[in-house]
């Protein structure tokens, strides 16, 4: 729901007070739902972008989805739709993620994109994805959830906030959290790879339908009451993480849609979302052939 413009910088190095210059820059539309309809693209699946849209930066996301084909269902909202700016710093190895909150949102444009929601028919896939504009409570996420239960369309939750737990009684059909959001949600400061398929366990018992868990460079996990697979991640340079989540997010989604093996989709999806992090942009998918060949799915024992 909440668009952005991501600003990528490259640079040998980052010092306080002083002109620091560039070696390269690139500007992208983004946001994680945006990330997702493009992805879902380059494989031949189409969409339509919801969320709030306001400003030039809103313009120029809109501009960029209809050249690639994706259509669009925005509200309009005033102010400008944020600017997000990712620094890799070469001589660090580090990367520097620097993210606006965004324009406030009425209650009005609130009531206008839940009565969009209602209108996704029945069987359809609905993507929420990443952070919340400014004046959206995240209890907004339950309110959806529950339209997504009566509507009988497949809710994908792609978010970090605590409400998603609260959304697990309408019985969403697929949650994506990375390590960070897992632990938050149960109260830890971490969670181990080891130990993160009794929490995935406890999800599915309180409704989630299915759980994808992207663990960066130590892979994914997926859990539904009969599976639990993990498949490993592939090495190389990592250039870019900022959408590297949304890449495996979409590369699944597809496979679901597509009626693929959840094996199959699993190591697609890792390949992808690993292509995406050794690159400045989204995926091509030109490599992923060559990296699924590193990543091995393991069929994983629950423990009672």
């Amino acid at each position: 729901m909440n668009l952005a413009i991501d600003l990528f910088i490259e640079t040998d190095k980052l010092k306080p007070n002083v002109v620091n210059r560039t070696l390269d820059d690139d500007i992208q539309a983004n946001g994680k739902g945006v990330n997702v309809s493009l992805i879902l693209k380059k494989l031949q699946t189409n969409s339509t972008a919801l969320g709030f849209s306001g400003g030039f930066t809103g313009k120029y996301i809109e501009a960029f989805l209809h050249e690639n084909e994706i259509a669009t269902n925005f509200i309009a909202v005033s102010g400008n739709t944020r600017i997000n700016v990712f620094t890799q710093v070469l001589q660090e190895k580090n990367e520097y993620k620097l993210v606006n909150k965004g324009p406030e949102i009425s209650q009005k444009q609130i009531y206008a994109l839940l009565n969009v929601i209602k209108t996704i028919e029945t069987g359809a896939f609905l993507c929420v994805s990443g952070s919340l504009p400014q004046g959206i409570d995240e209890r907004i996420l339950v309110e959806i959830s529950k339209i997504a239960n009566e509507k009988q369309f497949h809710l994908i939750l792609d978010s970090s906030y605590q409400s998603v737990l609260d959304c697990l009684n309408y019985q969403p059909y697929l949650l994506k959290p990375n390590e960070e959001e897992l632990a938050s949600w149960f109260g830890k400061k971490e969670i181990s790879l080891d130990e993160s398929p009794r929490y995935l366990d406890r999800l599915i018992d309180l409704g989630a339908q299915r759980v994808l868990l992207s663990f960066g460079g130590q892979g994914c996990i997926y859990a539904d009451k009969s599976r639990l697979l993990y498949g490993n991640a592939p090495k190389g340079e990592v250039v870019n993480t900022a959408c590297a989540g949304d890449t495996l997010l979409g590369t699944f989604i597809h496979g679901l849609i597509s009626k693929e093996a959840v094996e199959t989709t699993l190591r697609k999806s890792i390949a992808a979302g690993s292509s995406t992090a050794f690159r400045k942009g989204l995926t091509d998918f030109s490599d992923s052939e060559i990296l699924e060949k590193q990543i091995v799915i393991t069929p994983l024992e629950r423990k009672k």
